[in-house]
């Protein structure tokens, strides 16, 4: 059984000799990890662990990782990580649309992954913490309600990732300023990789094609900023 303090990681890798390598480096790290195989024993394995963290291949014999991650989302929602071996950016993006919230690309290091995990639960500890600030940020036809994380444009709710309203977020905090995207790395996803900065340039696609296109600008070469109405 668990201890109060260890924090539950479920990994979904069809690759035994992969699934080992993470499950005996994040024990390691002190995380109580339980691992499935296919699409169906995650699912099984997500509803009686109840998870903090999910490791989630993308490609997995019979349910793949997209449709496994949908339903885990519709069940009770949870930060998903999900590693991909494929390399285009339209099925990165349709990863973070079925609810992921950040991706790795195969082959990826254990200490990166091990980071990533961190800075997922740290996040979710964040924004419980904020829960309790009821501020609504308007900006622009965008209102972003932090208390309740819901976002707005032109009265229409947005159902956005919890990757993609702490970005937004961040970015609306100071419209008009350029984040670079090491900052937004560090603000957001709570660490700094420059090889990982691809992740930033995902996400706000996946905004832009969620509140429109005129909401973050690209400043080429640096960064993004939220454009000021």
């Amino acid at each position: 059984m668990a201890t109060p303090r260890q924090r539950r990681v479920l990994v979904v890798e069809d690759d035994e000799t992969i699934a080992r390598a993470v499950r005996h480096r994040l024990v390691a790290e002190g995380f109580d990890v339980r691992i499935a195989g296919d699409g169906q024993e995650a699912l099984a394995a997500y509803a009686k662990a109840e998870p903090d963290v999910v490791v989630l291949d993308r490609l997995l014999p019979g349910l793949d990782g997209l449709e496994v991650c949908r339903r885990m989302q519709a069940a009770r929602p949870v930060p998903v990580l999900m590693l991909t071996a494929l390399g285009e950016e339209t099925d990165l993006l349709v990863g973070l649309g079925v609810g992921a919230d950040d991706y790795m690309a195969k082959p990826f290091s254990m200490r990166e992954l091990v980071a990533r995990v961190h800075a997922l639960l740290r996040r979710v500890e964040r924004a419980s913490q904020l829960a309790v600030d009821e501020t609504v940020l308007r900006v622009g036809d965008v209102d972003i309600d932090t208390a309740e994380r819901r976002v707005y444009v032109r009265g229409a709710e947005v159902q956005l990732t919890r990757t993609e309203f702490d970005l937004l977020r961040r970015l609306a905090e100071r419209p008009g300023q350029v984040f670079e995207r090491e900052r937004l790395l560090s603000d957001v996803w709570g660490f700094s990789e420059a090889a990982a900065t691809r992740t930033v340039d995902s996400h706000v696609r996946a905004l832009r094609r969620k509140l429109g296109s005129g909401v973050v600008r690209t400043v080429h070469g640096v960064g993004y900023a939220f454009v000021r109405p």
